[in-house]
């Protein structure tokens, strides 16, 4: 979510004028995320986020834009995009995709405690769930092979401590076979600052899950363990036993899990965390020139996955 290419308000406000929703009133940079150029637009009808696409291609993009709306209309908190006078989610803007999707309300909870893990356990079993009837299939765009290709692109900028664990890490995710396991529609990118919430009647309540850009086709139990990794890790990278326990039992709930998935948990947390350390390396090494950069600290990922690594016990019961 940096701000790589700027936009001007008068261009954004010509470009308005190809939707229904109103005049602009205010148009402010989000510095937070590494993947797009995105922006907070205030109109006279409503408030919403631009999305100026600079990495996905533009034949990638209908995936995202519509699995967002099919899950919305599950009832899911998710930012349903806005159409155009044409009737299209994808537009042009400083010579980017774009689209504009409705701001929800709500914000980040960084210090995240059982009930919060409760309640994202069972959100994301929904959006699993709901998933299994989106009709498009587009593969992890940070999947296995992604990350056998980034291993090689960042190996030479790493220590030989980093380069030791990478590699045996890469050769330990060849050997795992995924095809036993519930595959469909994942977030992939459920961290903590991709939910926003409300408090109702004290406690705490999902008002949108957001970020959809890093979606794809692959094992549920990989998003499963993208979300234990962040939001039940200890200061010191081990997970955190209750909130662990309160996420997946709340996910178990909903859609239960498989015996393969049981027996996957501890590699799909090992590849979760290869999938942010590379990524995050890749970031920090080898960075992109933007106007509201955020690069977020490889080693933090690199030592989650060093203890996971070292061994983690089968999903809790």
């Amino acid at each position: 979510m940096s701000v790589f290419t700027p936009v001007p308000e008068p261009v954004l406000a010509d470009w308005l004028k190809d939707y229904a929703i109103g005049r602009l009133v205010e148009l402010k940079g989000i510095s937070a995320g590494v993947q797009n150029s995105n922006f907070f637009v205030t109109t006279t009808l409503g408030r919403y986020v631009l999305t100026l696409f600079e990495d996905l291609s533009r034949a990638e993009l209908p995936y995202y834009l519509h699995l967002m709306a099919h899950l919305a209309r599950h009832g899911l908190p998710v930012p349903g995009p806005i159409a155009n006078r044409d009737n299209e989610y994808l537009g042009t803007l400083q010579e980017r995709p774009a689209a504009l999707v409705v701001r929800l309300s709500g914000s980040s909870e960084m210090n995240p405690g059982v009930a919060h893990c409760e309640k994202i356990g069972a959100m994301l079993a929904g959006l699993h769930l709901a998933g299994q009837s989106y009709g498009r299939r587009q593969d992890n765009p940070r999947g296995a092979d992604w990350r056998c290709a980034t291993a090689t692109i960042v190996r030479p900028y790493l220590t030989a401590a980093g380069q030791a664990l990478l590699d045996t890490e890469v050769v330990f995710q060849a050997t795992v076979d995924v095809t036993a396991l519930p595959s469909g529609a994942i977030h992939a990118d459920l961290f903590r600052d991709n939910v926003l919430w409300d408090e109702e009647g004290g406690q705490p309540h999902i008002g949108g899950i957001i970020d959809f850009y890093f979606a794809g086709f692959d094992a549920l139990l990989f998003d499963v363990a993208v979300t234990v990794n962040d939001w039940c890790t200890q200061p010191d990278g081990q997970l955190d036993p209750a909130r662990t326990q309160a996420l997946v039992d709340a996910y178990h709930a909903e859609r239960a899990f498989t015996a393969a998935e049981r027996a996957a948990w501890p590699a799909m947390l090992r590849a979760a965390a290869l999938r942010f350390w590379l990524s995050r390396a890749a970031d920090f090494h080898l960075p992109r020139a933007g106007e509201m950069v955020l690069v977020k600290d490889p080693d933090e990922y690199r030592d989650i996955l060093r203890l996971r690594a070292a061994g983690v016990p089968f999903l809790p019961r």
